[in-house]
């Protein structure tokens, strides 16, 4: 496991017990996100960086009993509190790094990540495997419950130029990683990047 994975894991692993307790009333603003994607029944999602699985119940309706649900995390703490609180049940757990997925390429409708692109290691290269798995078309959210102003206030810091989530980083990192930016908001309730997948260049 490399450095950045057992930092990751380090972090993670000492909130994993009271993270649902910490952020109680994310529920709507989780539902919402997901609701953006405009996901169909039948369609194959992946919740990348799922944590506690907040997000596997919106998704699984979205989807329906026809669709897949994916839930991958590289923290074992994190899916084991996502079992604990019975969300197993709306998809699979993977307890995988999503820098490396075992996954086949495009087999995906969509990917979500909500407070994903902050603790990922190597964003351009992270992003480009996510892409890898999404069919040509197929949406990514990026999500986080409260804004990017907001999450600094919460965090007792100021803004900086060279905050991943700001779009002018954002943009030409997503399309550097195979993604094309269609859809950006932050507002203090709420964090929502969508993006689509490339299509690939038709062969001269």
């Amino acid at each position: 496991m490399s450095d950045d994975a057992t930092r990751v894991q380090e972090f993670f692993t000492a909130r994993a017990a009271d993270w649902d307790v910490r952020f109680p009333d994310d529920g709507p603003a989780y539902a919402s996100a997901v609701a953006a994607l405009g996901l169909r029944p039948g369609d194959r999602v992946l919740d990348a960086g799922c944590g506690t699985g907040r997000a596997l119940a919106p998704l699984r309706a979205a989807v329906g009993p026809s669709g897949a649900v994916l839930g991958a995390d590289l923290t074992p703490a994190m899916l084991e509190r996502a079992v604990r609180a019975g969300r197993d049940a709306e998809g699979r757990l993977l307890l995988t790094d999503v820098a490396r997925l075992p996954l086949r390429a495009g087999v995906l409708d969509a990917v979500f990540g909500a407070g994903l692109i902050s603790h990922l290691p190597q964003p351009s290269e992270n992003l480009r495997e996510l892409a890898r798995v999404v069919r040509p078309g197929g949406l990514l959210a990026l999500f986080h419950p409260i804004g990017r102003a907001a999450l600094a206030a919460r965090h007792g810091r100021a803004l900086t130029p060279d905050d991943l989530r700001a779009e002018p980083n954002l943009r030409p990192l997503l399309d550097a990683a195979g993604w094309r930016l269609i859809s950006y908001v932050d507002e203090d309730e709420r964090f929502l990047a969508l993006a689509a997948r490339e299509f690939e260049e038709a062969a001269a």
